[in-house]
């Protein structure tokens, strides 16, 4: 479809590039899958009208280990055809695939076999690129990450996997050898660098943010917290203008007081991530998260065997609901799931609604579950209402 008007009761929009409001009511008009014009008010003629709920920018998630039983890093590409066509159920119109940490030639191989497939990918969520959370991480703090396989930043290791030009997002331990010569030249690279699965000290982390350091990956888990005499890296997150805490709000991970805490702190830096792995929409079972099992419970994160929480089951759509019954501005939660991490990764082209924009949009329902979703102005997504 060449031209498509949606008119909706409530909208969320960045007129003139500037900062994210509500507008209601409102129109956003399509033409050659690029956002043309958005104005107040209901024009007649309109193709779609949203009478309830949200009219959001498609929502940008840097963190996704995998989803409906796959994981992205051995993920074969019937795995990635599901992934990129489903995801848009959730309300999510771009992501990067994460590989955690496994040996570099095992992640350089990885990143060769999803440069070939790239090109086949159904219409759905886009691939932005990959976000590599290790192996340059530290073993005090390393999570559901295989310790066998942490190592140093090398700039043979750094060079390796830089070579398809597929990474966007390197999490990585600043404290580790060579770590802040490996921020700067991924960041010359035009990677954005994350600090986590670190037991840096804040004065580290403000290290890492000098050398081009700009977010922090999954604040307070797997990292060095807020100790009055002892500050670490969530302590800097919150305090340091220069990096974006990434936040994963299912409530689990983090306490729905802490999740307010951080939007506080942090206001306007914070970005959504699901951190989801394979078994993310999937029922109870057994999946895997880096080669190796882990379990989804009833209810609550998955876990490895010995209890560890090994990512999440976590909807971004439902993150922004969360983010909203423990007190967050609705506007300000769509905001971290969507302009915030868009402009973060280097594409102001998504996560606005806003004139030359890319026609990426959700309709979120009065519980901000994802109701239908457009890609480039098609719709790929249409649930119930």
């Amino acid at each position: 479809m060449a031209s498509l008007l949606i008119t909706a009761n409530s909208l969320i929009t960045s007129p003139g590039g500037g900062p994210t409001r509500r507008s209601a009511p409102g129109f956003v008009r399509i033409e050659n899958e690029v956002i043309a014009e958005v104005g107040e008010g209901t024009p007649p003629g309109a193709d779609v009208h949203l009478p309830d709920g949200v009219l959001a920018p498609g929502l940008v998630d840097l963190q996704v280990n995998g989803f409906y039983g796959y994981d992205m890093v051995d993920a074969a590409e019937p795995g990635w055809h599901t992934v990129v066509s489903r995801l848009p159920e959730t309300g999510v119109t771009s992501f990067l695939p994460t590989f955690i940490t496994a040996p570099v030639s095992v992640q350089a191989a990885a990143l060769r076999r999803l440069r070939d497939l790239m090109p086949g990918l159904p219409p759905g969520s886009r691939v932005l690129g990959v976000h590599l959370e290790g192996p340059f991480l530290s073993e005090k703090r390393k999570g559901a990450h295989n310790a066998a396989h942490l190592v140093d930043p090398t700039p043979e290791a750094i060079a390796t996997l830089l070579e398809t030009g597929l990474v966007k997002l390197v999490t990585l331990a600043p404290e580790r050898a060579g770590a802040l010569e490996a921020i700067r030249t991924l960041t010359a690279a035009g990677v954005l660098v994350s600090v986590g699965h670190s037991d840096a000290t804040a004065a580290q982390t403000a290290a890492a943010a000098e050398a081009g350091a700009r977010k922090v990956t999954h604040i307070f888990n797997a990292q060095t917290g807020i100790h009055h005499r002892e500050p670490g890296v969530a302590a800097q997150a919150l305090v340091d203008d220069r990096l974006h805490p990434g936040l994963i709000a299912d409530l689990h991970h983090v306490a729905p007081e802490v999740c307010a805490l951080v939007f506080r702190a942090a206001a306007g830096r914070v970005v959504l991530v699901t951190d989801a792995a394979a078994s993310a929409g999937m029922p109870p079972g057994v999946y895997e998260l880096g080669g190796e099992p882990i379990t989804m419970p009833e209810s609550g994160p998955p876990l490895r065997a010995d209890g560890t929480i090994a990512g999440s089951g976590l909807r971004l759509d439902e993150a922004i609901g969360n983010c909203v019954r423990v007190g967050v501005d609705p506007v300000t939660a769509i905001d971290a799931a969507t302009r915030v991490p868009a402009d973060l990764i280097g594409r102001p082209d998504l996560g606005r609604i806003t004139p030359g924009a890319a026609a990426d949009l959700v309709w979120l329902g009065p519980d901000h579950r994802a109701l239908a979703t457009w890609i480039n102005g098609q719709n790929v997504f249409r649930g119930g209402s």
